[in-house]
């Protein structure tokens, strides 16, 4: 069978993916330091300041120069994405399918560059770069699934039973009109993949604005767009501070629908402001979690182990998925939390671009100072059994390196078991029984993901009961990461998430358009 790249398989991969990605790696460090222009109604716009990107591997990398655009350009990609709206709604869906398809692809064929400025600019082991760039072309090419699927989502309905006339009915689901796309730093091409590809297809023009300064993986994604033929105007790439360009994007009244990859507050802040406006406009929501693991005392202590510290130190806890809480039943946590530690020191730490590592640096030195405020909190009020210290040895003080730190004996009612770290701390908890685990893992406002190991009857009441939008089962792959287009459609309840359907998702491309009943009468 041809290996398929998922976040699932990445641990098994054939050497042909490490051959290609360190010569993409080796080509792009030739060219450190390109600048980047933003992308608006189909040409390149360079703005009078600008953004320098550094590593968080080595802060003395200069990556690349992005644009510091200011509200003008903010303005002007969105009155470019309205211009160019009522010929792409026009376009058959057909056609919007295979010219996006066709973008897809390229991203596919220029996987390993792609990936190899991802794991640069983020900090992320290779095979989760390659993974991430997969993923984005295939949360593009999967809403083009479903919109075949659908015929593009014109369906027929019941004819009215009326004597003497002909009455049919019709179900069209339409596109807004300017959508835009705030994407985060963690993955920064899937997540701004995922909704500029079902935005397009549904028939929207598109604005994008990627995290203030990580902005070297979409920049190339856009380049795709180009480089397939996509016309001026429908996709603008817009570079700067969320605090003026965002502002800029979020006040705009020509932009008919967001979504928006981040922090609660951040997220709930444009939740308010869209609700301000005249009437009601869509806002897809995903705003992180809190993920818990619940571990039964018939759990596979391997299994288990393994996929809690895959979901726990992947990208350094930087995901909005990450399993920053286990609860374990008293019979199982001693052999269970010894093997978890043992599998956390195991880790190869360094520079994630290189084959032998896999666990890198946290994103900036907020991030850094963050993790030692945090460890240092953790360590008045519980014990931490590893980690708990930036790490500074062999070189690696010239990033923001910090160990993967697990905590125990940490009091219930500590703030940071309701706190999304988004960094590489873990903190377990005895349970009694599972029905105690189960409160825990539901008792946050978040509702994002969460893993359950256990035997059979228990996993149908984990099922029945958790509080959750992507739930995994016994899978040491990752507790509670991982989810693929197709496969785990990827969403969250509560504070995690506004639009109820998940990306990935057979119901996620009809959230970019809305409906409209076509009743026609004709005499019999």
């Amino acid at each position: 069978m041809t290996f398929k790249l998922t976040y699932a398989t990445m641990y098994t991969p054939p050497q042909e993916l490490h051959d290609d990605f360190d010569k993409a790696l080796e080509e792009l460090k030739t060219n450190l330091g390109k600048e980047y222009p933003m992308y608006i109604n189909g040409e390149d716009r360079y703005a009078e300041e600008k953004l320098k990107a550094y590593s968080p591997i080595n802060t003395s990398w200069h990556l690349a120069t992005f644009q510091k655009g200011t509200a003008k350009e903010a303005n002007d990609a969105v009155a470019a994405a309205k211009a160019a709206f009522p010929s792409w709604k026009a376009t058959p869906w057909q056609e919007r399918v295979a010219i996006v398809s066709k973008f897809a692809h390229r991203i596919e064929e220029r996987i390993y560059e792609i990936s190899a400025a991802a794991a640069l600019e983020v900090g992320k082991n290779r095979m989760e770069a390659l993974g991430e760039i997969q993923e984005a072309a295939d949360l593009i090419l999967y809403s083009a699934q479903i919109m075949a699927e659908n015929n593009g989502f014109v369906k027929e309905m019941r004819t009215d039973p009326l004597e003497g006339f002909v009455s049919k009915n019709r179900s069209v689901l339409k596109p807004y009109g300017v959508w835009l796309v705030i994407s985060p730093f963690n993955f920064p091409v899937a997540l701004a993949a995922g909704p500029v590809g079902n935005a397009l297809i549904a028939g929207n023009t598109v604005v994008l604005k990627p995290a203030s300064g990580v902005s070297w993986g979409d920049s190339l994604m856009v380049e795709c767009a180009k480089e397939v033929g996509l016309p001026a105007g429908v996709l603008n790439l817009v570079t700067g501070p969320g605090s003026t360009v965002g502002n800029a994007l979020t006040d705009n009244l020509d932009v008919a629908g967001i979504t928006f990859t981040g922090s609660m507050e951040v997220g709930m802040d444009i939740y308010r402001k869209i609700a301000n406006r005249k009437y009601p406009y869509p806002v897809i929501l995903e705003m992180g979690g809190k993920n818990a693991t619940i571990v039964s005392k018939n759990a596979d202590l391997e299994d288990a182990a393994i996929g809690c510290v895959r979901s726990a130190f992947g990208l350094q806890g930087q995901k909005c998925s990450a399993n920053s809480r286990m609860f374990v039943e008293e019979e199982f946590i001693e052999p269970f939390v010894k093997r978890v530690v043992e599998l956390t020191n195991e880790l190869a730490i360094g520079d994630p671009t290189l084959k032998t590592n896999w666990y890198g640096p946290v994103i900036n030195k907020k991030a850094y100072e963050d993790y030692a405020k945090f460890c240092d909190d953790l360590e008045k009020s519980g014990t931490i059994l590893t980690g708990g210290k930036r790490l500074v040895e062999n070189g690696l003080d010239k990033g923001y390196f910090c160990a993967p730190t697990i905590a125990v004996d940490v009091p219930m009612d500590h703030y940071l078991w309701q706190t999304e770290m988004f960094l590489p701390i873990v903190m377990i908890a005895p349970i009694k029984n599972l029905e105690e685990g189960m409160h825990l893992a539901n008792d946050v406002d978040y509702g994002l993901t969460s893993g359950f190991y256990g035997n059979e009857e228990e996993t149908e009441w984990y099922f029945d009961n958790i509080e959750a939008g992507t739930t995994y089962v016994n899978r040491p792959q990752g507790s509670t990461t991982g989810a693929w287009p197709g496969f785990q459609p990827f969403g969250g309840w509560k504070g995690s998430g506004s639009a109820g359907k998940n990306g990935g998702g057979l119901y996620y491309l009809p959230l970019y358009m809305h409906e409209q009943s076509q009743t026609r009468v004709k005499h019999s």
